[in-house]
């Protein structure tokens, strides 16, 4: 990670910790085991790469970071949420997330379904009437949509179906590729276009070429995640490592091998390098997310 990534990550990430500690209800407010459920698998972990997207894309546009925390915290939750229910005994049975215990683990599975379904909803009450928004109202419309198709049955929910339905069997390159761009894809994608609904009159040109940034970094990030599902451990990881081979899932080092895996990552990397062509160095952290999400180690 470069020197500027890292130094912006690491005020993003403190950014937005404090602006979804705001948003979150108080875990002394009734129903009190829910909003603790809530803010347990909110607060205090993640990369918070969804987030860092939209303050990174509001930055090559030129829009200030106050605008952009309601719609960081609105996919964030999404996020949260998905992982939530990905991780429940029905689903992917996982024990660990973030370092530690998954939700219906350290609280119960009636909790956890209720946090993730609570999560979900506050996304688009935060969009709808968060005060930080500076957007007018037919964009926060837009903001609306577009974080639903991301997260509804054409986009992540729908990959998920994909993947479920898929263990077991020999996906093709386009099928596997199908699956990711909505199951991992499209929340990642839509990260990026909460910056560009942000603002009014972004170019239309503009907006699809960060757009197109954005699937290529959101194919490259599952790409790794594969990648590191095989070469990477549980402490470093924070979830637990080799569960989608032992659980006979469709991956790209098995479908590719782990070199011909790793030489996809570096050919999105390059493709979304090319749709920045136009940008100058308002751009260079989305640049240098490119390369870190290839690069990194957990």
């Amino acid at each position: 990670m470069s020197n500027a990534l890292k130094e912006y990550f690491s005020l993003c990430q403190n950014r937005i910790e404090s602006a979804l500690d705001e948003r979150l209800p108080n875990e002394l407010i009734l129903p009190q085991r829910l909003h603790q459920a809530m803010r347990y698998s909110v607060l205090e972990g993640g990369k918070r790469m969804r987030p860092m997207l939209t303050y990174c894309a509001g930055k090559a546009l030129g829009i200030a970071q106050e605008a952009l925390d309601g719609p960081a915290c609105a996919v964030e939750f999404i996020h949260v949420y998905s992982l939530i229910h990905d991780d429940l005994p029905a689903m992917d049975d996982d024990d660990l997330r973030r370092g530690k215990a998954t939700c219906h683990v350290a609280f119960d599975e009636a909790t956890a379904i209720l946090a993730g379904d609570a999560l979900q909803a506050l996304a688009f009450e935060v969009l709808a009437h968060d005060p930080s928004i500076n957007a007018t109202p037919e964009g926060r419309l837009k903001m609306i949509i577009a974080l639903t198709k991301a997260s509804g049955s054409q986009g992540m929910v729908g990959g998920q179906a994909i993947d479920l339905e898929s263990v077991g069997t020999q996906l093709t390159l386009p099928e596997l590729e199908n699956m990711h761009i909505h199951k991992t894809g499209a929340l990642i994608r839509a990260s990026v276009t909460m910056a560009t609904l942000a603002k009014s009159d972004v170019d239309p040109i503009v907006a699809t070429k960060l757009d197109n940034y954005a699937k290529c970094i959101g194919l490259s990030f599952q790409v790794k995640d594969d990648i590191l599902d095989e070469e990477s451990d549980t402490a470093t990881l924070g979830k637990t490592q080799g569960k989608d081979k032992d659980n006979n899932k469709p991956t790209y080092p098995a479908l590719l091998g782990m070199a011909g895996a790793k030489q996809k990552a570096l050919e999105l990397h390059d493709m979304a390098l090319h749709n920045l062509s136009a940008f100058g160095a308002e751009a260079d952290l989305l640049r240098d997310l490119s390369l870190y999400i290839i690069q990194r180690n957990h």
